[in-house]
């Protein structure tokens, strides 16, 4: 083979391996918006212009995770000692959407202060990279709450121990200026017969799912969710209507409430919220603000 020959093999090789190569993480600028969304492909955080979420004030029948979770976001805009925050339970008790109004509150509180969080969310499928994710974080200022919505694991599923070297801080140590929330179905992130089948095949029961289980305990706040009454049902379409000014009779709306829950077969948050839009949409209001 000739020199040319073999420098033009050579460089071919040289390019097909830059196209292998993973891409470096994209330089962010944290001050471009108050949301972001995590893409690990490309190593990028996306800007989001204006992050969904309803006011605050609008979730009811969760007085104790609001007043927790609001008071731990607060003392982490303050640069002051905050946890990581687990809010597990129910479906449709409105975790994800505590999470979200909690951050529109505080950075309302702080208007144009240093005070104002970056809420970053990052998919559950794409948890491993976290540890990427921390280290494009370390060397900026801002203070970000990552965020994973309807996190768990399944079985034989690895990615956990990303996510418990993130919570245990690793040889780096959890750079202080970024907290890690999650919402969750499961109160120990992982199914129960996941749980029951690890320790009964274990020689040490007690340590078999110690590991995973655990995962869980390093989360420094524990938020619990369940199910509601008739009576939080509906004070939370009550809430809904008045805020919107629904112009509807009690009555009216509260029979319209009890057949909708009765055909979704659940009563929550989330079936009160969809209720509202098919009255507001009967009544022809439009839901906006």
């Amino acid at each position: 083979m000739s020199d040319a020959t073999m420098v033009a093999v050579l460089e071919r090789i040289a390019s097909a391996l830059e196209r292998l190569a993973p891409m470096p993480p994209q330089a962010v600028a944290l001050d471009a918006a108050d949301g972001f969304v995590w893409h690990a492909d490309t190593r990028m955080l996306v800007p989001v212009a204006q992050i969904a979420h309803v006011g605050i004030d609008l979730l009811q029948g969760i007085e104790r995770p609001k007043a927790l979770l609001v008071e731990n976001t607060r003392r982490f805009a303050r640069g002051l000692p905050a946890n990581n925050a687990m809010l597990w339970g129910a479906r449709g008790t409105g975790k994800s959407s505590l999470v979200k109004a909690a951050h529109a509150l505080v950075n309302r509180e702080s208007g144009a202060g240093q005070g104002r969080i970056a809420l970053i969310e990052i998919h559950r499928e794409e948890i491993e990279s976290l540890p990427l994710l921390l280290g494009l974080l370390r060397g900026l200022a801002r203070r970000c709450v990552i965020f994973c919505d309807d996190l768990s694991f399944e079985r034989e599923d690895a990615a956990y121990k990303a996510l418990k070297s993130v919570l245990d801080g690793g040889i780096e140590g959890r750079p202080e200026h970024v907290l890690f929330y999650a919402t969750s179905n499961r109160r120990h992130l992982m199914p129960r017969d996941m749980i029951d089948n690890e320790r009964e095949r274990a020689v040490h029961a007690s340590e078999a799912v110690e590991e995973k289980v655990s995962l869980s305990d390093r989360f420094g706040l524990w938020i619990g969710f369940h199910n509601i009454d008739q009576t939080q049902y509906l004070a939370m379409i009550d809430g809904y209507a008045a805020y919107y000014h629904l112009p509807i009779e009690r009555e009216a709306l509260h029979a319209a409430a009890l057949e909708w829950a009765v055909t979704r077969g659940a009563r929550s948050g989330r079936v009160a919220w969809q209720c509202v839009q098919d009255v507001a949409g009967q009544l022809g209001v439009r839901l906006d603000g």
